[in-house]
């Protein structure tokens, strides 16, 4: 590469990580997954917007051909590798063991029945569904079954946590099904890969021969392979560094397995794939590792690949509306149905079924993937990957409503949806709980419009009865205020602690003054409880008493949720995890 080739190489990738974290948060800010942002920051840099506005200037940055587009093309690949070994150490094979019947049932209804409708219309109707001239026809028809019967496993266990079913038997055997789902999906993708690479000159003696090897792989990897990774991981992680030692391991072993597979015929991510579960199946494999290896993963390369995918196709000159509206009802049609019609047949209500059936109904990321690699391999064209895109994303939304909407489960209430940057005090005067409580409340009346009095009485009312002191210097005064039309929550900071009749005797250096309406009673419980799951490691809170401003603050409490399953739990483990102490309302 030449010295203005790599300049280029380095802005380009700068650029197209920045605009994909950045609009990845701000769909994260809507409640919306961060592949939505990121997927559209790929859409604004590549030929839809940035080469309508600037052809000349796409060439530049991301050029179709020549050094550089090989380059960007080699990274690509190297992020979706690694975001299949984070996928596969989703995958929890206990899971399927404990829930076999359940998930096995629902599990083949919600595989077989869609890929063998999905593998239907791809061989009668092709032109219909977005075959291109010149395909593999049975590639094609095989692509189009998996892609109909694959579940998005990140995306479900999001939607479960966020509706607090995560930990519930229903939760269990929504997870057990969507893992069962991957591992088939993969497995019947893979053979599709094998039957595009048949005629390839590269390691591939034949059709019968790459997926008998690749079936081979698969065998050794969760057997012998499981194994010797359970054997060793505690010895790398005695002897190296953390998180080094094991972040080093883990992705040198997941790029032998991808060339392993890519030398049998298949492609590299599934080697990677498999070796994620293998590693992540390890019972020694630490929680706080795993998150460090899923965090290092999805901040900088997964958004630099989906971000890619923008990159490939104009989106609105090849978004075909009847495709995308066929395509969208036949997913949520044969997915949501069968894997219901499963959820019954296995024993649970109706309504319960239809959750489960809507739950795994969402495609998110690994259908992206699939519909990407379908394109780079010539299987499908641009009209059905923007369909596919599509698909994904708008079932990856709707899971979450549908699922709350059929159990009539409220969405869980966070408490930092309430707060303001009007309503945080770096540094309290007060010295007692009383003046503190006046203190905050003034602030609060400017917010409400309620005079500051009013609210002091009704706070200090409330912590007459009993203190709201937590312990680890945490205090959550609070009161029911007639006439608000939605809660607030307040935010104090004291160097000096002030005393609030603590359980442990130590002084509050974090204060939160939450008010809400007697109308709104069972949110005011739900924002303590959040408050003190939040804070319920005293770390947390000694930090976030550090903070000079709301953004340092918010900072601190999304870290916090984090480590308490607030945010996407990255592994799958069934038990219950102990409940932080309560504040009294």
């Amino acid at each position: 590469m030449t010295h203005d080739q790599i300049t280029i190489m380095f802005f380009a990738l700068a650029l197209l990580l920045g605009v994909a974290r950045l609009l990845g948060e701000l769909a994260r800010h809507f409640q919306q997954p961060a592949v939505l942002g990121e997927i559209l920051a790929g859409i604004l840099l590549g030929p839809t917007i940035l080469g309508t506005i600037s052809p000349g200037l796409l060439e530049t940055l991301f050029p179709q051909q020549g050094t550089n587009a090989q380059v960007l093309h080699g990274i690509t690949t190297l992020c979706v590798v690694l975001f299949l070994m984070v996928a596969g150490m989703e995958v929890d094979l206990s899971t399927i063991f404990r829930l076999h019947r359940p998930a096995l049932l629902i599990g083949m209804c919600g595989v077989v029945g869609p890929f063998f409708v999905g593998f239907a219309l791809g061989h009668w109707f092709p032109r219909s569904m977005g075959m291109e001239a010149g395909a593999n026809h049975l590639a094609f028809s095989m692509f189009l079954g998996v892609a109909l019967a694959i579940s998005a496993l990140p995306v479900i266990a999001k939607t479960l946590i966020d509706l607090r079913l995560f930990r519930t038997d229903l939760g269990m055997v929504v997870i057990a099904v969507a893992i069962f789902h991957d591992i088939v999906g993969w497995v019947l993708f893979a053979i599709v890969i094998a039957l595009m690479n048949a005629d390839s000159s590269r390691l591939v003696y034949g059709i019968t021969t790459t997926i008998g090897l690749t079936f081979l792989y698969i065998g050794v990897m969760l057997t012998v392979g499981r194994w010797l990774i359970d054997r060793l991981l505690p010895w790398i992680q005695a002897n190296t560094s953390w998180p080094a030692g094991i972040l080093g391991f883990s992705t040198a072993l997941a790029l032998l397995g991808a060339a392993t597979t890519e030398a049998i015929g298949i492609h590299a991510i599934f080697g990677a794939f498999i070796v994620g579960v293998a590693i992540g199946d390890s019972r020694h494999l630490q929680q706080r590792t795993r998150n460090t290896i899923e965090h290092f993963i999805s901040a900088v390369f997964a958004p630099i690949f989906f971000a890619s995918i923008g990159l490939k196709v104009n989106f609105v000159h090849h978004f075909d509306l009847p495709l995308v509206l066929l395509v969208i009802a036949i997913a949520c049609a044969v997915q949501a149905l069968g894997s219901a019609l499963g959820a019954m047949w296995a024993g649970f209500p109706r309504r319960q079924s239809w959750a489960i059936g809507f739950a795994l109904n969402a495609r998110g990321a690994m259908e992206i993937v699939l519909a990407t690699l379908a394109l780079q391999h010539g299987i499908i064209g641009e009209r059905l990957f923007v369909a596919l895109v599509v698909m994904a994303l708008f079932t990856s939304i709707i899971a979450g409503p549908l699922m709350q909407k059929v159990i009539r489960r409220k969405t869980a209430v966070r408490f930092r949806k309430f707060l303001s940057a009007q309503g945080f005090v770096a540094q309290l005067k007060a010295a007692t709980a009383p003046e503190a409580i006046g203190e905050l409340a003034a602030v609060a009346s400017r917010i409400t419009g309620v005079p500051a009095d009013d609210l002091a009485a009704a706070v200090l009312e409330r912590e007459r009865i009993m203190s709201t002191a937590l312990p680890g210097g945490l205090a959550v005064p609070h009161a029911r205020i007639e006439g608000l039309a939605r809660p607030v929550v307040v935010v104090g900071m004291s160097e000096n602690g002030i005393p609030f009749d603590a359980p442990d005797g130590e002084a509050a250096r974090l204060v939160l003054m939450v008010l809400a309406s007697p109308l709104h009673s069972q949110q005011h419980l739900e924002l303590l409880a959040d408050i003190a799951t939040t804070f319920q490691d005293p770390v947390t809170t000694a930090r976030a008493s550090a903070a000079v401003s709301m953004t340092h603050f918010l900072a601190v409490v999304n870290t916090a949720e984090e480590s308490t399953g607030h945010a996407p739990a990255p592994r799958v483990k069934a038990g219950h995890a102990a409940s932080p102490p309560q504040p009294r309302a």
